[in-house]
């Protein structure tokens, strides 16, 4: 459990180390020069996907939980499935589709018979406000999950007793539902914002500059390990502030229905132009988050026979991306069984401390993830050269950073916090009656874990199993920043075309990480929709929330 533990805190531990011993001259010089900007177009960005997607998820979440309308059997399926489409791949297909050399405006000058940008006004999609609206289209079903969770489990019994005091629809919502989502609320936005921050692909190609992106260029382009990891410190702090405005959001809410008593929310019809403009609002966010991306994939890959590119050297990579993603997600399981298992047996301080570190690892950007890991893989690579070669005499390569176990590592610790939130979840609903049971028949500790904690913790096992391996496939920060030279997995490969302004080149690879990526969040779906209604037909109030619980 605290070597587990350990390993999390092993990069931030690092990436400190770097700064501290950087020259004292890079302060002054990114203080002055990166720092202002970098931390204005973070802020800016982090804000305004808050603002736009949490409009987003919570408007759609209320709308098909509460109403009726046209096309609401099919958008509760469709909403969702933005969590398939990586960040990157979205950003890119939106400067094919509307930058001044795209289908939009070429379309619109062609209409038109405008010559020149000088002919006319565009809306700029490499701005601030166009990494907000593109970030926002991919990351909103965070919040919607959330926010339809709660309310399917609000007691209907309150709506209609503020329903017979005159209130309306409108108020309704922002009196008692939006206050009483509140908690799932912090999650979800705090979820979003985190994985905004992860982000390098998609700020960098729309020309934002944010702290990811600076931390990148620093490392990469102008060679400055310490500069870099002092800019990765800045942006710890702004972990450490998501998390504690996640926290602060939770504060002291706990809300409780009556078991016998419970009904869920009964949806209430839309009729005419009000079911419409529903369906518009549910419509707009699918559209622009799944519809138009795979629909440029898939016509790109269509339109430049793309499916030649299925030859040897392409399955490599495919091969590459799925072996690292398998290898770090039977590491994940195996690690959060263990952890997870121990904290329920043990139950003492320690066994708590390391499940909650174990779980800030999801809270690391990838970039600063990648950053603190370096030098310690560095380290043992060479320690265990040393050792082999007086031993045998013979020298060893890089075992860690020179076979990918680098990216594995970095994906292991990123993605263990799913994995011990889902099976925590899960045990959590299981009664200790059964434990307190196999242990007066004489079972031993290891006994219960294999006979009764695993087979409970199946499902759970399951649904994480299929999250951790898509999240490792659409992980790019840490991958492009740890893998070895002449290595490339399905995001890279995406990103290195793009870099090189030739991104429809990359559509089959693109489409294929969207398309492995619909399994778990349709999975993700029908187990969200299901649970309410089991919980109803029991009497039960149970919580209809995912059972991943990411920090």
């Amino acid at each position: 459990m605290a070597a587990i533990a350990l390993v999390v805190l092993l990069p931030l531990a690092a990436l400190i180390e770097i700064a501290a011993e950087g020259d004292a001259e890079i302060w002054p010089h990114l203080i002055a020069n990166v720092l202002p900007a970098s931390t204005f177009d973070t802020l800016a960005l982090l804000a305004g996907i808050g603002l736009v997607a949490g409009s987003m998820g919570i408007t759609a979440a209320w709308l098909v939980t509460a109403h009726r309308f046209p096309g609401r059997s099919i958008l509760v399926w469709l909403l969702p499935l933005p969590l398939a489409v990586p960040t990157y791949i979205t950003a890119y297909i939106y400067v094919e589709v509307f930058d001044s050399a795209g289908l939009v405006q070429m379309a619109l000058r062609g209409i038109m018979g405008w010559k020149s940008r000088g002919d006319y006004w565009f809306p700029e999609i490499r701005s601030l406000p166009g990494c907000i609206l593109v970030m926002s289209a991919v990351l909103y079903p965070y919040i919607y999950i959330a926010a339809r969770a709660m309310f399917l489990t609000q007691s209907a019994s309150m709506l209609e007793v503020a329903r017979t005091l005159g209130a309306s629809r409108i108020k309704l919502f922002r009196i008692i539902a939006l206050p009483l989502a509140r908690p799932a609320l912090a999650v979800g936005v705090s979820l979003a914002l985190l994985e905004a921050l992860n982000d390098i692909g998609a700020s960098e190609y729309l020309g934002v500059r944010t702290l990811t992106v600076s931390v990148y260029n620093t490392w990469l382009n102008r060679g400055s390990l310490p500069g870099a990891a002092q800019i990765a410190c800045v942006m710890l702090a702004f972990v450490i502030g998501l998390i504690l405005i996640e926290r602060y959001g939770r504060r002291d809410r706990r809300y409780a229905a009556s078991p016998k008593r419970h009904r869920t929310v009964h949806p209430v019809p839309l009729f005419g132009i009000r079911g419409w403009i529903a369906t518009v609002l549910c419509t707009v966010p699918v559209l622009l988050g799944f519809i138009i991306p795979t629909a440029f994939l898939l016509r790109e890959t269509l339109r430049g026979g793309l499916f030649n590119q299925l030859d040897a050297e392409f399955l490599a990579h495919f091969m590459t991306t799925i072996g690292l993603s398998v290898v770090a997600t039977s590491t994940v399981l195996i690690l959060a069984v263990v952890l997870v298992s121990a904290a329920r047996l043990s139950k003492n301080s320690l066994t708590k401390g390391s499940l909650f570190i174990a779980g800030l690892g999801y809270a690391l950007p990838g970039t600063v993830l990648a950053l603190g890991l370096m030098v310690p893989l560095v380290g043992i690579d060479n320690l265990i050269g040393t050792l082999w070669r007086s031993l045998t005499g013979e020298r060893i390569g890089l075992l860690l950073m020179g076979a990918a176990g680098g990216i594995v590592i970095a994906y292991v610790i990123r993605f263990l916090s799913i994995a011990t939130g889902s099976l925590s979840a899960g045990l959590d609903r299981v009664s200790p009656s059964l434990e307190d049971a196999a242990r007066t028949l004489g079972a031993s500790r290891r006994e219960m874990v294999w006979a009764i904690q695993i087979p409970l913790m199946r499902p759970a096992l399951a649904s994480a199993a299929l999250l951790i391996f898509v999240d490792c496939i659409k992980e790019l920060p840490a991958t492009l920043l740890l893998r070895p030279l002449n290595t490339e997995t399905l995001s890279t490969l995406v990103y290195t075309y793009a870099s090189r302004g030739r991104f429809e080149d990359g559509s089959l690879a693109a489409l294929v990480i969207v398309l492995v990526g619909l399994l778990p969040v349709i999975q993700l779906v029908r187990t969200a929709e299901a649970r309410p209604r089991v919980a109803e037909s029991a009497g039960s109030s149970a919580s209809a929330l995912p059972a991943v619980d990411k920090p």
